[in-house]
């Protein structure tokens, strides 16, 4: 399983190797975005094949940034390693704020996925020369502000904001909050208090921080972080008594710090009304989409119930209570199930009772996880079979173990190939897996008689059946 580690400041110069030279041109791809919601969005990370992964979570939801590689990353690899962490944990690999431009790669991938697209997540990208320049007919009321703010205040400039200038932005934060007209809304405050918080790190490299000054008092002061291509502005707060401070130092930000750029990303305006208003009036060249990604496997969407399959000896259906007697045994043989693989006491986390093994395996279908096939001969239940870890890519793994009292009659060989040809024909995947320990003989002889080797570790020899 991956190994996260909670986004600190001390990690920042680490998650900047990778975003310093990201183009994904959207807000979360950024050290900034990482740091101020990292409280509300618990961002924790890792690096796999090359590539930035981060993994969010909110309330119980589980979530992954799209892959940041390195110039030798591999984010294919990085996907399948995300994948694989949150099968082992029994989670949807939930893919979420997406760059547009990754999301075919994501749709080639999935065979079946739901796709999001909300409103209030997407960033207001604008060209760098609009807001430098505000030139064209479209911006004759941002000129109009600007032109009117320094004829009422000649002598306001911008410039770099630096360490010494810490007394000057606390009186900033003390005349801004006098002025906020959001006073009595929580969410404003506890955005202005991060905002603060933030500001205070104006002195890391990966920052540039710059101020609108009246004289020596700051009116207005900005935080921005260049992320390839894209200057991405973190904080802009102005004293709302200074009209038209906000298109001037809108303007005068991107001219000191947005050189070379193509894109000024203003992130998303949260759902408020007045912000909505405000970057429209803009002009942004687009809105940046986020994409959320939910993969979904084939028994959720072709599977409403355990079927009954029957072969020439042998019926295959869902497990009942009046089997947990029989269940019980196949599954508390020790010495049979050396060759299972898995530990089904362990798998527990608690005692076993007598509806242990059923309850696991009725959870595991509820949830669409696995699917469970009783094997009978003559109504007994003689073994099971378990179709289960699906990739979300059209795959899974297939695992049959018979009763020792009824094995080498070719029982198993009769299951298994009827699961594999109803999980191909019937619930759409287009891949069954599976694998046998080296010193399982008699598995490894009906694996082979019914699915193609495709290769082999130290421990264990591995199967396939396409379609």
């Amino acid at each position: 399983m991956l190994t996260f580690k909670p986004v600190t400041k001390q990690d920042a110069a680490k998650l900047r190797t990778y975003y310093e030279h990201c183009d994904y041109q959207l807000c979360e791809y950024s050290v900034g975005v990482k740091l101020m919601w990292r409280k509300t969005l618990q961002p924790a990370w890792t690096e796999v094949a090359g590539c930035l992964v981060v993994r969010g979570s909110s309330g119980n939801h589980v979530f992954f940034d799209y892959p940041v590689p390195s110039e030798e990353g591999d984010v294919d690899a990085a996907l399948e390693a995300i994948e694989n962490d949150c099968i082992e944990k029994g989670i949807v690999p939930v893919i979420s704020v997406v760059p547009e431009e990754k999301m075919a790669h994501l749709l080639k991938r999935y065979p079946y996925v739901r796709v999001s697209d909300i409103r209030t997540w997407r960033d207001y990208l604008y060209y760098r020369e609009d807001l430098e320049l505000f030139a064209g007919r479209r911006y004759s009321g941002q000129r109009n502000h600007i032109k009117k703010f320094h004829t009422q205040w000649p002598e306001a400039y911008f410039r770099p904001l630096i360490g010494s200038d810490r007394p000057a932005i606390e009186q900033f934060w003390q005349n801004f909050q006098a002025e906020f007209p959001k006073g009595d809304n929580k969410k404003a405050l506890e955005e202005l208090e991060l905002a603060k918080k933030m500001v205070n790190m104006l002195d890391k490299p990966y920052f540039q921080a710059g101020g609108m000054f009246d004289g020596e008092k700051l009116i207005a002061l900005s935080l921005c972080e260049r992320c390839g291509e894209t200057l991405i502005i973190h904080i802009e707060k102005a004293l709302y008594s200074y009209t038209g401070v906000y298109p001037a130092m809108v303007q005068a930000e991107v001219a000191a710090f947005g050189e070379d750029c193509t894109y000024v990303n203003r992130e998303d305006d949260a759902g408020d009304r007045g912000l909505r208003t405000s970057k429209l009036q803009y002009g942004p060249a687009k809105l940046g989409s986020k994409f959320r990604f939910e993969p979904q496997n084939e028994l959720l969407r072709h599977v409403e119930e355990i079927p009954t399959l029957e072969t020439q000896r042998l019926t295959l259906s869902a497990l009942t209570e009046a089997d947990i007697p029989a269940y019980n045994a196949l599954v508390l043989d020790q010495e049979r199930n050396r060759w299972w693989g898995y530990d089904d006491v362990g798998g527990l986390g608690g005692p076993v009772e007598e509806k242990s093994f059923y309850e696991v395996a009725r959870r595991d279908f509820e949830s669409r996880q696995a699917i469970n096939f009783a094997i009978r001969l003559d109504g007994t239940l003689i073994g099971e079979a378990v179709l289960y870890r699906f990739d979300y890519r059209g795959g899974a793994e297939l695992g049959c173990r018979i009763d020792k009292s009824y094995a080498g009659c070719g029982y198993g060989t009769e299951a298994f190939t009827a699961v594999a040809e109803w999980a191909l024909y019937q619930a759409n995947l287009s891949r069954v897996v599976a694998k046998c320990f080296k010193e399982n003989t008699a598995s490894y002889k009906m694996l082979s008689s019914c699915m193609r080797k495709k290769g082999e570790d130290e421990t264990f020899y591995y199967f396939e059946k396409l379609v």
